[in-house]
């Protein structure tokens, strides 16, 4: 029964990949900083979820910054983010999010033209 168990692993099946590391930690002076690797899917949000906050037990911080992959994150990791959101609020624990990649789409601004058209002033 023993040797099936072992031979049955998943890491002992052929083509079997061991899954990337879901998230990065560091704590630094009080603050838990937890980065999420990659966007999440629903196969793997309950772990980075359940991950994040064992670090959370396990070091007890006064604030835990989590940083996103993307400006547009998925559900899932959204998912994950409101989890950890409400587990910091109900221990009291400050909680930030941050981005940290910079925008895909640059944020456009009025030129002139626009600016005309919208009523404002005419210099002449």
């Amino acid at each position: 029964m023993r040797e099936a168990a072992v031979t049955d692993s998943p890491s002992r099946r052929p083509g079997f990949r061991r899954p990337a590391m879901l998230i990065h930690h560091v704590l630094d002076h009080g603050t838990l900083k937890v980065r999420i690797q990659g966007e999440l899917d629903i196969t793997n949000r309950a772990a980075a979820a359940l991950r994040i906050e064992a670090l959370v037990a396990a070091h007890r911080p006064a604030r835990v910054l989590l940083e996103l992959p993307t400006g547009d994150p998925t559900p899932a990791t959204l998912s994950a983010l409101a989890r950890t959101q409400r587990m910091c609020r109900s221990l009291g624990v400050a909680f930030t999010v941050s981005d940290t990649h910079p925008p895909s789409q640059p944020i456009r601004t009025a030129g002139p033209a626009h600016r005309l058209e919208a009523g404002a002033r005419h210099d002449h």
